[in-house]
């Protein structure tokens, strides 16, 4: 397969004059320019993939309709009576086994916080031109399914064994490369206990834009990992270099950069904004008096240990109170904070810490793809006087 990342731009295929390629229906990546508004391209990407309204952040469980959604492609037609997932590659014992077969397995449900690795892209400096998400893109879900690791074993994985690539339904080009969608993972993460082949969400079955009728989830890794419309498994010996683990969803920070990969969500905290919104701008109104601040706080590297509040743009800080963890190591946690609001403008943030260190920056961590963008999350209020 020839490859392309933002470093080329492919026109593979045919002579000149000889007609147009799938190459040709899509280019390099490629940053805006310093005054350059959003495009009609990325208004199209963000009316198909919306994020979670932040009002939702007051549920514990995000309704399966205002979880976020990222399709890279299109949403396949797939019958769940004819459905079945192969697994195959560097194993002992090929195995083809259908949707009805994998219901019959052992039954988990694990809720788990997914967020796009995108998120946040839009509001860095200079901006890459993509999907231009702001910071909603999460959901908070349960998912039901059976583990994984259970059925790699059944196959017998090869001692040399050394990525596990899931292939999806959904088929598209990107930066000229026709592919299916496709991701892999380590053996050793594929192997985790809590790994699922999921065909429910919040205890339905999978809506068609959530992957029916059947996905991955791996709790702790970002969006792009959790693939959809599985249809098959591919143990192999050697590494994966399809488009999207080798291209992709790298960190880099220029286009000769070969990047580090995008794997664990680092820790965010987002608030749930208080009062009522302007319609444009999402400005806030809050009357004055007493307001509970609160919202919700996760990490893929280990559980939110801390959350601070600021209601003055970052220039002070002060710890929030955590709500008891519910729902697994994996979920998201509630914080809250007290607050007096008097008439005035302000600007409230939160920002999370967890287990193994690692806390948001009040700086942006800057990529050529924007990933992976925890900075802390403005959310502009107005107390009116009296």
């Amino acid at each position: 397969m020839t490859t392309l990342d933002d470093r080329t731009t492919s026109r593979a295929g045919g002579a000149e004059g000889s007609g147009p390629t799938v190459a040709d229906v899509s280019g390099p990546s490629r940053l805006a320019e310093p005054d350059e508004a959003i495009s009609a391209d990325e208004l199209q990407l963000a009316a198909r993939n919306h994020g979670l309204p932040l009002e939702a952040l007051r549920y514990d469980v995000t309704p399966a309709g205002l979880h976020y959604l990222l399709i890279h492609y299109d949403i396949p037609e797939l019958d769940p009576a004819t459905h079945a997932l192969t697994v195959g590659g560097a194993v002992g014992r090929p195995l083809t086994v259908g949707l009805a077969e994998l219901r019959e397995r052992p039954r988990v449900t694990h809720r788990v916080t997914l967020e796009c690795a995108g998120n946040g892209r839009a509001l860095l400096h200079p901006r890459p031109v993509s999907q231009p998400w702001l910071v909603e893109a999460v959901g908070n879900a349960e998912w039901t399914g059976t583990p994984l690791a259970p059925l790699l074993r059944e196959a017998g994985l090869g001692p040399d064994a050394l990525d596990v690539v899931f292939t999806g339904a959904d088929h598209g080009v990107e930066r000229g490369i026709e592919q299916d969608y496709q991701r892999a993972l380590p053996v050793a993460d594929a192997l985790r206990d809590e790994v699922l082949l999921a065909y429910e969400m919040n205890g339905a079955p999978l809506l068609p834009q959530h992957g029916a009728p059947l996905r991955l989830i791996v709790p702790g890794w970002y969006g792009m990992a959790h693939v959809k419309w599985l249809h098959s498994i591919e143990v192999r010996t050697t590494p994966f270099d399809g488009y999207q683990n080798a291209v992709a969803y790298r960190l880099r920070r220029d286009a000769d950069d070969p990047g580090e990969p995008v794997t664990r969500i680092e820790p965010r905290a987002l608030v749930r904004p208080p009062g009522f919104p302007d319609f444009m701008t999402r400005r806030r109104v809050l009357p004055a008096g007493p307001c509970t601040v609160d919202g919700r706080a996760w990490s893929g590297h280990a559980p939110v240990v801390a959350v601070e509040v600021s209601v003055d743009g970052g220039a002070s800080w002060a710890q929030a109170e955590l709500d008891p963890v519910t729902g697994g190591e994996f979920a998201w946690r509630r914080w809250r904070y007290e607050w007096t609001a008097t008439p005035g403008r302000y600007v409230l943030s939160a920002r999370a810490t967890d287990a193994s260190g690692r806390t948001q920056p009040v700086e942006q961590p800057w990529n050529r793809g924007g990933f992976a963008n925890n900075l802390v999350q403005r959310v502009e209020v107005v107390v009116p006087a009296e």
